[in-house]
């Protein structure tokens, strides 16, 4: 599961402190309806792990106490967790902001066909991955067919508001590069989308999010069978922006496994490194009733370059508002 791990832990990456923890990023489970190659958490069909109802009721109290503002919900694709409805509905009724990192094919499948409703109603802000507009490429990465269920998930939302000025109902869209490279800047990158999207299919979106592959999981396992792995390190870490450090992601925001574990960032969940709070070395959700987490060191690795590389990556898209998709073999030896 940790293949990547010993690559990754010795590093010269600097070190970081928390802020005040702002978004907790929930996974609520790995299972989910594809498999895609870039996929960090290894998600799919035949996953089992999802958080059970006095974790999800703990959750609820931390936002509650804590008064945390956002909830960004992951998976797997977690409206496949029986309890997502209801941990929605919970947290928009504490005014807290909720992001649903959507695959956008899941609201097509059998029982979910009232999902995209169920979101507009709640207000919830949708972060669909969407690799890119060519049904070719998309398709390659994700799957056959995934391209053209995406569109029609897409086309729901829209139905509904999502993605209109002024609707109160945000969409947001997320790029990933085919392979080992950075993705390109994103403003132009989105101008792109939203024309492409617009002219063939009549998409609208509010954001394009443009992120960096993490050299984890899936992805990383691939890199290393394909001998790239070393390329793609040496491109990230060559890539380095230490103004990007003021706003990585972890700095407000921690993130919280099926079974309730704390970790700096998603990437470090998926790779095992735990977060520390306070004196506590294996920190659950339970102690952020005690602890703010403010002040205390975030554990860093070599994918950490990943968040700090051009044009930098983070939940919400770029840091910086310039970059180049520069890849493993131009320039950068393999």
């Amino acid at each position: 599961m940790h293949d990547t791990l010993p690559l990754l832990v010795r590093t010269t990456f600097p070190a970081l402190t928390r802020r005040r923890i702002e978004t907790l990023q929930v996974n609520l489970g790995y299972r989910c309806n594809q498999s895609c190659l870039h996929c960090h958490v290894n998600a799919g069909p035949n996953r089992t792990e999802a958080m059970d109802e006095p974790t999800l009721a703990l959750l609820l109290q931390v936002l509650r106490e804590r008064r945390i503002g956002t909830l960004d919900v992951t998976g797997g694709a977690p409206e496949l967790h029986p309890q997502f409805r209801h941990i929605v509905r919970e947290a928009r009724a504490l005014g807290v902001k909720v992001i649903d990192r959507c695959n956008l094919t899941i609201l097509s499948e059998p029982g979910q066909e009232d999902l995209a409703a169920f979101l507009a109603t709640q207000g919830v802000e949708v972060v669909a991955s969407l690799p890119c507009y060519s049904a070719g490429n998309v398709d390659r990465q994700r799957g056959d067919g995934v391209f053209e269920r995406s569109i029609a998930g897409l086309r729901a939302l829209n139905a509904l508001g999502y993605g209109d000025e002024g609707a109160g109902l945000v969409l947001n869209l997320v790029y990933n590069p085919q392979g080992p490279s950075l993705p390109p800047a994103q403003g132009p990158l989105e101008a792109d989308y939203k024309r492409e999207l617009a002219q063939h299919f009549g998409i609208r979106f509010n954001q394009l999010f443009a992120l960096t592959n993490m050299p984890i999981q899936r992805f990383g396992s691939t890199l290393v069978s394909k001998g790239t792995f070393a390329g793609y390190m040496q491109l990230l870490r060559g890539a380095y922006r230490p103004e990007n450090l003021e706003t990585v992601m972890c700095r407000s925001l921690v993130s919280v496994d099926w079974q309730g574990e704390i970790y700096d960032c998603d990437f470090n969940q998926m790779l095992g490194l735990r977060a520390r709070l306070g004196e506590e070395t294996r920190p659950h959700l339970r102690d952020l009733l005690r602890h703010d987490g403010a002040g205390g060191a975030i554990r860093v690795a070599d994918h950490c370059y990943g968040c700090t590389a051009g044009q930098g990556s983070s939940c919400g898209g770029a840091l910086v508002a310039e970059g180049a998709a520069v890849s493993v073999g131009e320039g950068v030896p393999a």
